[in-house]
């Protein structure tokens, strides 16, 4: 095949040796340069609901303080979000509780 498929095999092994809390975070931060970032696992607390795996990897709660908020309306934002994680949602990511806010609605400015 080519080093150039060899390179695009190899990133993408190593893209799916990472957990997708990891996956998430890593596409987060790249995106946003957040301040801060937190990418939980919350597929426990839906067990038995639609969507729901038993390996968990489902539901997260991501929490994202990031200057690239500023002036972008709640729903903008979250719809950025959903734009950015949509490989995971092909891949079994189910739901997301999302908490996206400048420094400044923080506190942190």
């Amino acid at each position: 095949m080519g080093a150039k498929h060899d390179a695009d095999k190899e990133l993408t092994d190593q893209k799916n040796a990472l957990s997708r809390a990891a996956r998430m975070t890593a596409v987060l931060e790249q995106r946003f340069a957040p301040a801060s970032v937190s990418v939980l696992d919350d597929s426990a607390r839906h067990r038995g609901h639609a969507g729901a795996a038993p390996g968990g990897e489902t539901h997260y709660r991501v929490q994202v303080v990031s200057d690239a908020f500023a002036g972008v309306s709640r729903l903008d934002r979250q719809r950025l979000v959903n734009e950015l994680l949509s490989e995971e949602f092909k891949t079994g990511l189910h739901a997301l509780s999302l908490d996206l806010k400048t420094p400044a609605e923080t506190g942190r400015a």
